[in-house]
């Protein structure tokens, strides 16, 4: 780094490159476009995470839509350069030994944001030790919490081995690392000889430390009996957390709540879009909570058609995305003939690998998000009758979808295998695939060659959501509940379109946010059916000049907009450096 490091971001999981596996989808996508992010702006941070040498897992779906899980193999020196210094934790009574891998997330202009993986699979730890950093969010509650403490404590004790001791914050991307309070505890208990619990010394800590919830699921925050907190801590973290974090950092029974204990420890705490700050407001009570709205690093994920395009009308746009708004004087026709060349390497994907027979001509819908119930991902086959009644009369569709259920997710795998069966009953008259092992090479030949994003979740949980901000850099215009980051970026055929209306904010209808899942269900479906029927299927056959304008409208309003460039300003304004 060319100037002294001021941040340390901690998170349990980030997505460095495509070939190393450490993250599990939105969450670890989000953290490695930021780095990237910061890297373009020259921001002086470093990153923490776990090295995750088995992955989160390689997706397999046989014949019946059944997921299979499988380790991921990677050489991790192809990728990551070994660093010399340990540092040790003591974790069920015994010392847990500490490497660390770096990886540099390179900027626009060559600056580099260095990234730290911890690693504890080293000959001198016992054998349930060293497997402790190999699977992201594997095993049980007691794997979790060791996997945490090892990112939050052994996280800092690794940053000062590194020499690298002045940090002015310290963010922590969810509660994953809320653990490293109690090593800032100490630390700053010592160089004051004060108890840890003394005002002094947690307004200090407190001062340093940022927040950044994600989830307004409640299976999101992640909590530990206390008994289980007592086995794995050292003793003396285990008594801070007990005097400086107080009451308030226990909830529920007598269980450690990870997101409380980093609230209480935090000056600045926000939600990924402003819907979600105010749910979070309303889930958190008297926590002053604020939102920064979440965007995507436009560099990594604008397909290498549409970047060649602006590369050659939109100068400067990698350093400032901001430059976007300008693709409004992109040339219609040849903004089309750059989409459908990112379409066709899409189209000869999904043939290569599941010889369905997509056809580069044919409206081609595009989902892609994690299979879990809140989202949705069958909404669309809710009617396969009607559905194939407007592919028949009104115009051609074909549909691609893809996503990984947590291992642990049964009711998510079910999802996985009703939508693989609903593909089946689509044919002939509509090419539907279900694609597996969704990563960063399949989104980004998505993202880039869909006609229309679709995304579907239960209101009001959806926290943010990217998906549909790497669709709008290159043009694909969504169609999505007005929920998470949507409430901000759709303008009703101009941006996109809506599915349904906000029912935390429907005047004409005072019972909406009330309404059950089921007739909720029923409404949006509905009204995602009119869309496509009524408006955007006839739009993209018959009117394709202003279906071209939406798509432009998309990159000029939303993609120059929802960038991880405007999040981290954001960031520095108002969490970083205020």
């Amino acid at each position: 780094m060319s100037s002294k490091p001021t941040v340390a971001y901690f998170s349990m999981e980030i997505g460095l490159d495509p070939a190393v596996p450490t993250y599990s989808g939105g969450l670890g996508m989000l953290a490695g476009d930021s780095l990237r992010a910061a890297a373009d702006l020259k921001l002086p941070m470093v990153a923490v995470t776990l090295v995750h040498r088995r992955g989160y897992f390689y997706q397999r779906l046989d014949h019946d839509g059944n997921q299979i899980e499988e380790p991921v193999d990677w050489a991790l020196d192809d990728y990551l350069k070994p660093l010399e210094q340990r540092v040790t934790v003591i974790l069920r009574g015994r010392p847990v030994h500490i490497a660390a891998w770096q990886y540099n997330a390179v900027g626009a202009t060559g600056f580099t944001v260095p990234v730290f993986l911890l690693d504890t699979d080293l000959p001198e730890n016992a054998p349930d030790d060293r497997d402790i950093t190999h699977y992201l969010y594997g095993g049980d509650s007691n794997y979790r919490l060791l996997q945490e403490t090892v990112l939050g404590v052994g996280g800092v004790r690794m940053l000062r081995a590194l020499g690298l001791t002045d940090f002015s914050r310290y963010h922590m991307n969810e509660g994953h690392a809320a653990l490293l309070v109690l090593e800032l505890l100490k630390e700053e208990a010592e160089a004051k000889q004060a108890a840890p619990a003394d005002p002094p010394v947690m307004d200090a800590v407190r001062q340093r430390c940022v927040f950044t919830t994600h989830t307004p699921v409640e299976a999101g925050h992640d909590k530990f009996p206390i008994e289980l907190v007592q086995d794995i801590l050292e003793p003396e973290l285990m008594q801070i957390l007990t005097s400086a974090g107080g009451k308030e950092s226990l909830c529920c029974g007598g269980m450690l709540n990870m997101t409380f204990l980093g609230f209480n420890l935090s000056h600045y705490i926000n939600g990924v879009a402003k819907r979600h700050g105010q749910v979070s407001r309303q889930m958190f009570g008297h926590y002053p909570i604020d939102a920064i709205t979440n965007g995507v690093h436009s560099t990594t994920w604008t397909s290498p058609w549409i970047a060649a395009l602006f590369d050659k009308h939109i100068p400067g746009w990698r350093e400032d995305t901001a430059c976007l708004r300008y693709a409004m004087s992109l040339d219609p026709n040849e903004f089309w003939e750059s989409h459908m060349e990112a379409k066709q390497h899409l189209v000869e994907e999904i043939n290569r690998e599941t010889n369905a027979g997509f056809d580069r001509d044919v409206f081609t819908i595009g989902f892609a998000r994690r299979a879990t119930a809140y989202k949705r991902p069958g909404l669309i086959l809710a009617d396969i009758d009607r559905l194939k009644r407007i592919s028949n009369e009104v115009g051609p569709v074909q549909l691609v979808f893809a996503g990984k259920a947590h291992p642990h997710d049964d009711p998510g795998k079910q999802i996985i295998r009703t939508i693989i069966n609903a593909c089946r009953a689509l044919r002939p008259e509509i090419r539907a695939v279900y694609l597996a092992n969704y990563d960063v090479e399949y989104c980004r030949l998505m993202v880039g060659g869909a006609d229309l994003w679709l995304n579907t979740p239960e209101p009001p949980m959806e926290a943010s959501g990217t998906s549909g901000m790497k669709a709008a850099v290159n043009g694909v215009p969504s169609l999505s509940i007005l929920d998470g980051w949507w409430l901000e970026g759709c303008i009703e055929g101009v941006t996109g379109w809506a599915i349904g209306t906000d029912p935390m904010n429907n005047p004409s209808n005072e019972n909406a946010a009330k309404t059950n899942s089921d007739d909720r269900r029923r409404q949006d479906a509905e009204s995602l059916y009119a869309k496509l029927e009524n408006v955007i299927v006839p739009m993209f056959y018959r009117e394709r000049s202003r279906y071209i304008n939406i798509m432009r409208h998309a990159i000029a309003i939303n993609g120059s907009f929802f960038t991880t460039q405007r999040m981290m300003y954001s960031y520095v304004t108002k969490a970083y450096f205020e």
